[in-house]
């Protein structure tokens, strides 16, 4: 059991025996009393409770109608869940939690947000209109021992579907975006258009760049010309509404449980579903990881948020004239703003959207706002400076001293075993369930090569093995690599099978694969076998 301890003189030391632990009492003693006192809560996030950190890494799935988002969580699960509706209408018109459970079935939105075990109670601000189309579907699932996934209703086009929902559903999806360990964004091959519905939410969004990915579902429908233009128009249509340097990533492929339409991509597809579900998977280990970071960006923005209040309340006159000064200060915000950023360096991308903020400061009562309280911005600015950094130490020893977590179960456990797994007998990989070694079908060729170079003893010197790899184009670094895992018996030199060897591995790299870090026993000559363990 690991613990650490706080450095404070004036104060008992804290023990936190746990990441989890450590989070909540951080929250409550050091920054929910600021988020309370500035009235945080009014104007950006609920306050956090004990579900919000001990809850599994959850998954929001965002998308058009249609785009195949119930689809994509039946293939992970391999497994109808309670409330499952799939067609190429708009069939999802409710929010689903996804989650384990013993026993199958499902929970409205109504009980869901007063049971403390799960992390939704917050959710109850956004009223009936959301609660009767919140539900969450629990089953005994080997995925879901994992993760939790949240399915939500397909984004409709046009304003009318926008108002008909009688909730703010850019909202509900931001509260989910902020709790969430990972956003996909769905989009169908055959529909690309955003709409202004979509933009709205993929905005709301903002903040979350880092969790968000992309998926292009449906991409088997179209051929390889067509997709390679689709592709291109999504990344244009996303170019516009996602500001951010950096590219966001896009998986390609047809993710159900169905014959491929169109072949031709195959390999691709099933590239690209690996690193998805690679990065699915790795979420349960990066957890801890990902609520302590997403706790660091509250407390930011906290921090900022009592500086403007505290801004605000001291422009206030204290008797007359205080309506045309709130107009007058909403209005100058951007300038208090600057003001802010300059005083107590701070990063401009620390400030909550200014727009948005001029519009919560509309309905609210300056002269109810409290003054600074030094004291509270200091307790926050040390749980930043080094209550932080040794919550960070604890992170990584619960990481080393637990097994490997990774998400189990459905496709990812067909994904991983057998000769269907991803790369399963190609590059290195191939011949490995052959009796004969795979090298041999090309030795004759590459033994004419070999007696040009005029072997002593049945040997070839590196200089001359080298004069032959050159040829090949490949960089250095690559062909010592290449001639490390060739010279099994690590004498300097090589004979027949080691220099077929050689030209096999420079063969698997001119093809596009990676060499392996230690050689697999089938590309082992068979005159070297078990010598290379010796």
């Amino acid at each position: 059991m690991f613990s650490w301890s706080k450095n404070n003189a004036k104060k008992d030391p804290e023990l936190f025996q746990n990441v989890s632990e450590g989070l909540k009492r951080l929250y409550r003693n050091k920054l929910f009393p600021l988020e309370d006192t500035y009235r945080f809560h009014d104007f950006h996030s609920p306050a956090l409770e004990d579900a919000d950190f001990d809850n599994k890494p959850m998954v929001l799935l965002v998308g058009q109608y249609s785009t195949g988002k119930t689809t994509f969580i039946r293939h992970l699960m391999e497994q109808d869940f309670p409330g499952m509706r799939i067609g190429p209408e708009p069939t999802t018109d409710s929010f689903i939690a996804v989650m384990y459970g013993e026993q199958e079935g499902v929970i409205p939105g109504n009980a869901l947000v007063v049971d403390p075990k799960k992390p939704f109670r917050k959710l109850n601000a956004f009223g009936n209109a959301f609660l009767n189309r919140f539900m969450c579907a629990q089953l005994k699932n080997a995925v879901l021992d994992s993760i939790s996934i949240i399915d939500t209703p397909g984004i409709l086009s046009g304003e009318k579907q926008r108002i008909s929902r009688g909730y703010d559903f850019a909202a509900v999806l931001e509260w989910f975006a902020e709790r969430v360990d990972r956003i996909i964004l769905l989009f169908d091959a055959h529909k690309l258009d955003i709409s202004d519905e979509f933009s709205e939410v993929i905005k709301a969004l903002k903040n979350h760049e880092d969790k968000m990915r992309v998926v292009l579902n449906k991409a088997d429908q179209i051929s390889t010309q067509q997709l390679m233009r689709v592709y291109g128009a999504l990344m244009w249509s996303l170019g516009k509404i996602i500001n951010t340097p950096e590219v966001v990533r896009v998986y390609i492929g047809s993710f159900w449980a169905q014959p491929l339409l169109i072949a031709d991509n195959r390999k691709l597809f099933e590239a690209e579903e690996q690193d998805l579900f690679r990065d699915i998977q790795s979420l349960p280990r990066n957890a801890a990881l990902r609520k302590l970071n997403d706790l660091i960006k509250r407390a930011r923005l906290a921090k900022v948020h009592a500086y403007i209040i505290t801004s605000l309340k001291k422009e206030m006159p204290s008797v007359f004239g205080k309506d045309s000064k709130k107009k007058e200060l909403i209005s100058n915000l951007g300038a208090i703003y600057e003001k802010i950023e300059k005083e107590h360096n701070i990063s401009p991308g620390d400030f909550p959207n200014l727009k948005k903020m001029q519009e919560l400061l509309n309905g609210q009562d300056f002269n109810k706002f409290p003054a600074l309280k030094p004291k509270l911005l200091e307790n926050v600015e040390d749980m930043l400076a080094n209550d932080i950094a040794k919550l960070m130490t604890l992170v990584r020893q619960e990481e080393a001293s637990m097994p490997s977590q990774i998400v189990k179960g459905g496709a990812f456990d067909g994904a991983m075993n057998g000769p269907f797994g991803h790369g399963y007998g190609e590059g290195a990989g191939e011949g490995i369930d052959e009796l004969e070694w795979v090298v041999g079908r090309d030795k004759p060729s590459y033994d004419e090569i070999f007696y040009t170079l005029s072997p002593v003893n049945g040997k070839v010197s590196g200089a001359a093995a080298k004069k032959e790899m050159l040829k090949s184009k490949l960089p250095n670094t690559v062909l010592g690599k290449i001639w490390t895992l060739a010279d099994v018996d690590k004498d300097g030199y090589l004979d027949d099978e080691e220099f077929a060897l050689a030209n096999h591995l420079i063969k698997v790299k001119l093809e596009g694969y990676e060499l392996p870090s230690k050689l697999p026993s089938h590309l082992v000559p068979p005159s070297k076998r078990g010598q290379e363990l010796q």
